[in-house]
């Protein structure tokens, strides 16, 4: 049968904001071409098939359209960009440096679905700048991610700048410096006192603009957890600072984390900031984790998230995204780490934390409650995950404190199951039966086997043997025939009471007779 081509609209639109006045150079640029940077920087769609996804607009502006609409489509069957799938469009621009000396050059865009990148590697952000001699020109693609999007909607944000800054010849591959932007963004500064604290600060900043704090792997936790960037976003000052400290554990004089499903904590992290909270839109934060550190303590990425504390002091938690592996190496990021991604409210502490299972035993019942040594009882046990993450684990039952059965259960967040467990008890006696392994032992009542107190020696005999039970044959102390504690081997003797032996034995059989009778009274409900 045919089937129906769910396409998604991609649309993005080139501001160009010049960064630095250069000393204008002798190039020559062939045809039409968007003038970044006083004419410094020439923009223009790239020779080649894919070259057809840029042109210029009525404004002399570079526009990348994959849709319907761009005019340079002629097949009325072009749609977009499927969905849920990723893919790299190589050579859609270039950009060429046209002045005398050398420039490092980027691209500024903020978006998780599109990447802009030359040669396969990502040039968003001063970090993945290229340098460029004059006169060279660097090619641009896109890559492309668009697995969660719904057909029909657009990909990414409208506008998107090139930053360019003058650099030394002998400059290759970023510039490394504590201060970064040009006049065409914000100047930033980065202080790292120490492993685990940087300050930041930001001047010349245009209203709503985007701030972005590169933090260098941070410690919040070692190298085990790091904070890697901290990004201002719709930002209305002139001018920030922000200094950010980490630590494994809770902050002095702070709370540690407490919050349902009882997550736990891996790192936390203290903000500082010289501005209201509303004087941003919101936060983005990623870190990064090694994966060692993660199988060692046992932690799926997916679990991983992280809470804010609120003014009143309770923990809220906000959504983590797992930074998938072809963006990872799209941007540039390093391959040997787990990369997340929050975008939070502003907080002055945060908390790194594991959703992670917690087993309970709601209910417990046994069934039978009384049996003859070699029978098996069995004890159900309804287990709840009440955490926050998916796990497995051994459901054991003790008995007198020993296991003596065990099942293993796997459960979804809030899922139960009851798991029934059954053993077989050879020795006569009372048995306490509880339920163990998961967070809280849980009692489930206690098993008679056998009759302790019907004077035929299997109670007692039975448990010594066993090693197990408490019960004890009531009857035995003081029965007929026993030996005298000095053995002696003397008979018995007169009461003083004056009972003779006849009256006494008869007194004997009496109360034996009641014992037994005790004996069924207490066996027949739990036949």
């Amino acid at each position: 049968m045919p089937t129906t081509r769910r396409t998604l609209i991609l649309a993005l639109l080139l501001v160009a904001t010049g960064s630095l006045i250069f000393t204008t150079g002798a190039a020559v640029i062939d045809g039409d071409a968007d003038t970044v940077a006083d004419g410094d920087l020439a923009v223009q769609p790239a020779d080649g098939p894919n070259g057809q996804y840029a042109y210029l607009n009525d404004d002399d502006e570079i526009a990348i359209d994959i849709s319907a609409s761009n005019p340079n489509i002629r097949d009325p069957s072009f749609e977009g960009i499927n969905v849920h799938s990723t893919a790299t469009i190589d050579d859609v621009f270039t950009v060429t440096y046209t002045a005398d000396e050398y420039a490092h050059v980027w691209i500024e865009y903020a978006s998780e679905n599109v990447t802009f990148v030359a040669d396969g590697d990502s040039i968003e952000g001063e970090a993945n700048n290229v340098t460029l001699a004059p006169d060279e020109t660097v090619t641009v693609g896109l890559a492309l991610d668009t697995r969660g999007k719904a057909a029909g909607t657009q990909l990414g944000a409208d506008e998107f700048s090139i930053e360019a800054k003058i650099a030394e010849p002998d400059e290759v591959g970023g510039t490394g410096a504590s201060t970064q932007g040009t006049g065409g963004g914000p100047v930033i500064t980065t202080t790292a006192p120490s492993d685990d604290r940087r300050e930041f600060a930001a001047s010349e900043i245009d209203r709503g603009d985007t701030v972005r704090f590169e933090a260098d792997g941070m410690h919040l936790d070692g190298e085990n957890v790091t904070l890697d960037r901290l990004d201002l976003e719709g930002v209305r000052n002139e001018s920030v600072e922000v200094n950010a400290t980490g630590s494994p554990e809770p902050f002095e004089d702070g709370e540690a984390l407490e919050a349902p499903p009882t997550p736990r904590p891996l790192a936390y992290l203290a903000v500082e900031h010289d501005f209201e909270p509303d004087a941003v839109d919101a936060m983005t934060l990623r870190f990064s984790a090694d994966p060692d550190y993660l199988n060692a303590t046992d932690t799926d990425p997916e679990d991983v998230t992280i809470y804010r504390q609120t003014d009143a002091g309770d923990w809220e938690e906000k959504p983590v995204d797992v930074v998938d592996d072809d963006v990872v190496r799209i941007m540039g990021l390093p391959e040997d780490r787990v990369h997340f991604r929050a975008t939070t409210d502003l907080s002055s502490t945060f908390a790194v934390a594991a959703h992670a299972p917690r087993f309970d035993v709601t209910e417990t019942s046994l069934n039978p409650q009384a049996i003859d040594p070699g029978e098996a009882a069995t004890v159900r046990a309804t287990v709840e995950n009440g955490g926050g993450a998916a796990g497995e684990r051994t459901v054991t039952l003790t008995a007198n404190g020993d296991p003596v059965a065990n099942e293993t259960v796997a459960l979804a967040p809030n899922e139960t199951a009851t798991v029934a467990l059954s053993t077989a008890f050879e020795a006569a006696g009372e048995y306490d039966l509880a339920v163990a392994g998961t967070d809280a032992e849980t009692a489930a009542g206690t098993l008679l086997v056998g009759d302790p107190a019907d004077g035929d020696g299997t109670g007692n005999e039975a448990d010594a043997e066993a090693g197990t039970g408490s019960g004890t044959d009531e009857s035995a102390d003081g029965g007929v025939g026993d030996e005298p504690p000095d053995g002696s081997g003397a008979g018995p003797t007169e009461e003083p009471s004056g009972i003779d032996l006849v009256d006494l034995g008869g007194l004997l059989a009496l109360v034996a007779l009641a014992a037994a009778g005790v004996a069924l009274y207490r066996r027949a409900p739990r036949s």
